[in-house]
């Protein structure tokens, strides 16, 4: 070996590194994998395939727990580094989907930033946002029920016109009923504002509620849901359209409502959220 060779302080000052950390490598080198590492890092592995491949350590642990794993989190993370695994992080770029430079009447804020619902169906929260499919882009309006952060609606067009919205309350209305009183906040956009989305709201007997001008704090649980998506599903480019809609319904349906885990739900998913409360 070059320690043979040349001094041990000498290649650690070349290589940038500690005499320490010289050491603990030759320690590290010389051993036998360990068998409960080994396996925890198969575990670890199957258990990110299984939630598309984006949660980090914090999920990951709470997963492995799940499955009666008691490991520390510090082995959970040193393994995960070994197998090459990390959550993703979320993109910085986001388009502007909303047009408030319009003459329909803005809602009064009823939410005010009290983002919890004491019950099913009592708040509702919208927003939309874009995909890109090759050089275009395709347009998605969701709605969250804010009791149990599941997605009850939602949508998928090339414009973002008041039909995008109409049909993802459609949806939302046919999986979850009408609720006369039941509180339908989302930011200032002119599709939202529009009289014909106001007289549909109206037909349900739903209130209307807008963030304030130029505040998206004002709709963060909406806003939130997107940032996990485009991080979780990758959403830099879908090859088709076809290709788009099938990820997304996998991901919404499939993924976020059904299986992923949610701090504030107590790191269980909106589905099994609300089973443990009707039950």
């Amino acid at each position: 070996m070059l320690k043979d060779t040349f001094s041990v302080v000498r290649m650690a000052r070349l290589l940038e590194v500690s005499r320490s950390g010289f050491y603990s490598h030759l320690k590290i080198e010389g051993k036998e994998p360990d068998a409960v590492e080994s396996w925890l890092i198969i575990e670890l592995r199957r258990l990110y395939d299984l939630h598309e491949r984006c949660y980090g350590l914090r999920r990951l642990w709470d997963a492995l727990k799940d499955e009666g794993y008691a490991y520390s989190r510090l082995t959970v993370a040193r393994a995960m580094k070994k197998a090459g695994i990390s959550g993703k992080k979320r993109k910085k770029f986001r388009l502007c989907t909303t047009d408030s430079n319009h003459s329909f009447p803005i809602s009064p804020n009823l939410l005010k930033r009290n983002f919890h619902a004491s019950g099913p169906n009592r708040v509702w929260v919208s927003d939309i946002t874009q995909v890109r499919v090759g050089s275009r882009w395709l347009y998605l309006c969701a709605i969250q029920d804010l009791y149990s952060r599941r997605i009850v609606g939602w949508s998928m067009k090339s414009h973002m016109e008041t039909s995008l919205l109409r049909d993802a309350l459609e949806m939302a209305t046919l999986q979850r009923g009408m609720h006369s009183g039941l509180i339908f906040h989302s930011d200032r956009g002119s599709q939202y504002a529009s009289h014909e989305f106001r007289q549909t709201l109206g037909r349900h007997g739903f209130l209307s509620s807008m963030s304030r001008k130029g505040d998206c704090w004002d709709n963060a649980c909406a806003e939130s849901f997107f940032a996990s998506m485009k991080k979780e599903l990758n959403c830099r480019s879908f090859e088709s359209i076809k290709d788009a809609r099938n990820r997304i319904f996998d991901y919404i349906e499939l993924f976020y409502n059904r299986r992923r885990k949610h701090s504030y739900l107590g790191n269980i998913s909106p589905e099994q959220f609300e089973m443990q409360r009707v039950a």
